[in-house]
């Protein structure tokens, strides 16, 4: 378990980058065994790009890291529950499994109301942990938000 909160201690990490850059802070670690292979924060102001969510940047970038497409033996920590792009991507990319902190009712591709985990579109069904590390994550989420409504 020690192993979980270290790679979700770095997703909280690149929340905080996301925060500071004025983007929604989510930060997500995409690991192989006890390996970082890539990591990422939300960038979609800053790249002008709706699909710039920290969960599509790892996987970009550690599908360019391991140079395949198919990122089978990794697992992605993220500290909000992905959105059903995400959760549509993480699917084709095959991941093994996905820990997140936050959930987001809203907009969560997991969640009873928008779950996507048992559609039949996603071919690949990844592990999914909830909960770890959710009261940081959702604490840095409402003070992003309360900060934009002033």
């Amino acid at each position: 378990m020690g192993q979980v909160k270290d790679f979700m201690q770095i997703a909280l990490n690149h929340a905080q980058i996301a925060f500071e850059a004025d983007e929604v802070p989510v930060g997500a670690v995409i690991a192989k065994k006890d390996q970082v292979i890539a990591t990422a924060a939300n960038a979609m102001k800053r790249l002008g790009d709706p699909t710039a969510h920290a969960e599509m940047i790892a996987i970009r970038k550690a599908c360019e890291v391991l140079k395949q497409n198919r990122l089978i033996g990794c697992t992605l920590y993220v500290t909000l529950e992905p959105c059903p792009m995400c959760l549509s991507a993480i699917s084709f990319a095959r991941l093994d499994a996905i820990y997140y902190g936050a959930s987001d009712p809203k907009s969560g591709g997991v969640s009873a109301g928008n779950g996507l985990v048992g559609a039949r579109a996603l071919h690949h069904k990844p592990e999914i942990y909830e909960g770890f590390c959710e009261v940081e994550s959702a604490a840095l989420l409402k003070a992003f938000f309360e900060q934009k409504r002033g």
